[in-house]
């Protein structure tokens, strides 16, 4: 049901003219979508009051509420035509009193971890690109239909909103800015293995794939209390991100997957000092897929240690002060980290191999990032000892990965089964830190088991050579008799 809305909604969409790609579609599915979730959150927390005897002070007052502006009910429960704005009437609300009105929750609200904060700042990064108030009716009505009563219901359409965010990402061609393959992902968290109690954060959070899907894997552990799920809603997920649009789907995102008030801060993270980054600042766990390929300003590389225009190096060297000592890591990097031979990319891997426990190093195949085109490797690393050996395991799902045939969870298994005791096989191997280079710190992938494959050429072929080289000593010799 809530599959064919989603494509309702889309369609009305396609005809707007200020919505022209996948990326329009999902932002302004995303603002509707938190307002009708926001209704549903407060008549929730009002009828618990009830219950309990108590006044539920809502967030939103009444005039600005879902049910009051955008679904307006009859007796029956039914649509009241009558009240529900529509045409000119409703994109002139939208725009001159309800926008207006939600930015103002930035600057009255009591905190920035606050959802009045977040209310405020969602509506004051994004605006209304649906022109028609006819059609803003028709998507209202569509989304009005959607339900965030039980758990089934939120799960449903967190799924839902993934397969809208991977969308978005394969539409351009930075899609792994956008999107991080799930599998991917579960692999990494699988891994870390983080705990209830542990304060997992994401720099570069984009559509906060990597939060959703770590609450997802505490979530499922069982025996939690109530003060583990308290833990999990208010103090255990935290995130930056530079990007408007991506910042708006990013809580959109938490939301949908059960956090009532995301951790995210709309930030640039690299316009940050790390000499500023103080000990409570630090976190047990990060995971991250940083933007590469990306250019700072001279006045952010001030910021670092170890100039480098290069964003993803930038955001190395952020994660790097970020992680608490005895803190486990696991980030996304393009493969030429490893050996280009550049300042800044030796110094990073000298710091990397000398303070910190680069554990693991996973090789990831061509098309794993669809539309991105680069090949990556995901770093495994742990803060507060110098690095003895690192393990490589060389992905290679026996098929070419893309959009048709994208990257699954069973493609990860082997991996990481191998990795719990970095055993060798035909696609893992060990090194020992001691022996790489102390010049460049190369650390390229070479499996040692790597066979060079000799191809043959058929005997045709080489008749075929033969008589072709026949022919050309042949037509040589007839222009030298010319000559003569």
């Amino acid at each position: 049901m809530f599959e064919q809305t989603f494509k309702n909604i889309d369609d009305v969409l396609w005809k707007e003219a200020g919505c022209t790609t996948e990326l329009d579609y999902t932002e302004q599915a995303s603002w509707l979508l938190f307002l009708k979730y926001l209704d549903a959150l407060e008549n929730e927390k009002a009828q618990e009051a009830e219950l309990e005897g108590k006044k539920y002070t809502f967030i939103i007052a009444a005039p600005y509420r879902w049910e009051s502006w955008a679904a307006p009910k009859d007796a029956d429960g039914k649509l009241d035509h009558k009240k529900a704005l529509s045409g000119p009437d409703l994109t002139e609300f939208v725009d001159r009193t309800l926008f207006p009105y939600l930015q103002g929750f930035k600057q009255r609200a009591s905190g920035s971890n606050t959802l009045e904060y977040k209310i405020g700042e969602i509506f004051g990064e994004i605006k209304n690109k649906i022109t028609s108030g006819y059609n803003l009716r028709e998507i209202i009505d569509q989304i009005d239909t959607l339900r965030f009563g039980s758990q089934k219901e939120k799960h449903e359409l967190s799924h839902l909103y993934e397969a809208k965010i991977k969308n978005m990402g394969n539409a351009g061609r930075n899609g792994g800015e956008y999107y991080t393959p799930r599998p991917l992902i579960r692999a990494m968290i699988r891994v870390i293995d983080p705990k209830i109690g542990e304060k997992i954060y994401d720099g570069a959070v984009g559509s906060a794939g990597f939060l959703c899907e770590a609450f997802d894997y505490l979530w499922a552990k069982s025996n939690l209390t109530a003060n583990d799920l308290k833990t999990l809603q208010e103090r255990t997920f935290f995130g930056k991100e530079k990007k408007s649009l991506a910042y708006v789907i990013a809580i959109m995102n938490m939301i949908l997957h059960g956090i009532e008030a995301p951790n995210i801060v709309h930030t640039n993270t690299l316009a940050e000092n790390l000499d500023d980054i103080q000990d409570r600042d630090r976190m047990d766990v990060i995971l991250a897929n940083p933007p590469f390929g990306g250019k700072e300003r001279k006045e952010v590389q001030q910021n670092f240690p170890i100039r480098t225009g290069e964003t993803a190096f930038l955001f190395m060297q952020h994660f790097m002060r970020m992680l608490r000592a005895g803190g486990r890591a696991a980030v996304v990097i393009k493969n030429t980290f490893l050996s280009n031979t550049d300042n800044a990319s030796v110094s990073l891997r000298r710091e990397l191999l000398q303070n910190f426990n680069l554990r693991t190093v996973l090789d990831c195949p061509g098309g794993t990032f669809l539309g991105a085109g680069v090949k990556t490797v995901v770093l495994f690393f742990e803060k507060g000892a110098p690095t003895r050996n690192v393990w490589y395991y060389q992905l290679d799902p026996g098929r070419n990965i893309g959009k048709t045939n994208p990257l699954n969870d069973d493609d990860l298994i082997e991996f990481i089964e191998l990795q719990k005791t970095f055993a060798n096989s035909a696609k893992s191997w060990s090194i020992d830190a001691s022996k790489v280079d102390p010049e460049t710190f190369d650390l390229s992938v070479k499996n040692p088991s790597a066979v060079t494959e000799v191809k043959h050429r058929s005997p045709q072929a080489i008749m075929d050579e033969i008589a072709a080289l026949d022919q050309e000593a042949a037509n040589v010799l007839a222009s030298i008799r010319a000559l003569v």
